[in-house]
């Protein structure tokens, strides 16, 4: 089982949900991947769900906030390591990124963090580890295995996160694209970007969660109330995945690799 107990600078290292309807989002959860959800006091009158698998922290979710803008979707974020949420901070101003909520303590020592755009309008959260270094299992069923940046402009905001994390980057073929973005860590893909599929929508990032076996996890994702974005398609070199909306409207992706 791949345990993590430490991500490098520039590595996507968490992701947590923002529901409008956290109950709903708990139940479809839990159901489909298996989570068991401890519930922590986030201030505000608000709780943080840390979802569990093999004793294991993989995900968080909770309520989104009540001053949140209205209309404002359900959404899952993608969390990047840093070793200095204050310095990443700066260095994402510097290049050309907007704050959207500035370095600021997590409570019980877990760690630090803040929310930026990047220049492409796609929203990212910076991780600076405490006590909580993230994810701390990848790759397998029900946990995360991948998270790609989908934007109108790729070399755009690539060259920001280059500037924010050090991390460098490759564009290849891939599957049936001609151009697909790699973004790496000490040589090693840990995210991806590409060019938005869909006219209109705004730049994001995806969430991959890891199945056993996309069709069945498919099949069970509408059981239990989600929405086929696109369905199971397989991509030649890499795997088999489908996107779906979740019965609280935030998309999602599951995949299953190769090797799996």
């Amino acid at each position: 089982m791949p345990e993590v107990d430490s991500y490098k600078q520039g590595t996507p290292c968490w992701v947590d949900l923002s529901s409008t309807a956290i109950d709903v989002s708990r139940k479809f959860y839990s159901n489909l991947f298996g989570w068991e959800l401890d519930a922590m006091d986030a201030g505000n009158g608000m709780t943080y769900y840390m979802a569990k698998l093999h004793g294991r922290y993989v995900a968080g979710m909770m309520q989104q906030a009540p001053d949140a803008p209205a209309g404002m979707p359900s959404y899952w974020a993608n969390y990047i390591a840093v070793d200095s949420a204050d310095a990443a901070a700066e260095r994402a101003v510097a290049a050309g990124g907007s704050l959207l909520f500035p370095p600021d303590t997590v409570p019980n020592g877990s760690g630090r963090m803040f929310f930026a755009t990047d220049p492409t309008g796609a929203q990212i959260g910076f991780w600076e580890a405490g006590n909580h270094p993230g994810s701390g299992v990848v790759n397998e069923p029900g946990t995360m295995i991948w998270n790609e940046l989908q934007t109108n402009d790729v070399p755009k905001a690539v060259a920001f996160y280059e500037a924010v994390t050090g991390c460098t980057s490759e564009t290849s073929p891939a599957g049936d694209l001609r151009r697909y973005t790699s973004l790496l860590v000490d040589g090693r893909r840990i995210a991806g970007a590409l060019k938005l599929p869909i006219e209109g929508l705004s730049p994001f990032w995806m969430t991959y969660f890891n199945v056993q076996d996309v069709d069945d996890a498919v099949e069970q994702a509408v059981d239990l109330g989600s929405h086929v974005i696109a369905p199971a398609f397989d991509v030649p070199g890499i795997g088999r995945m489908a996107v779906l909306m979740d019965p609280a409207g935030a998309a999602f992706s599951i995949m299953t690799g190769l090797s799996e």
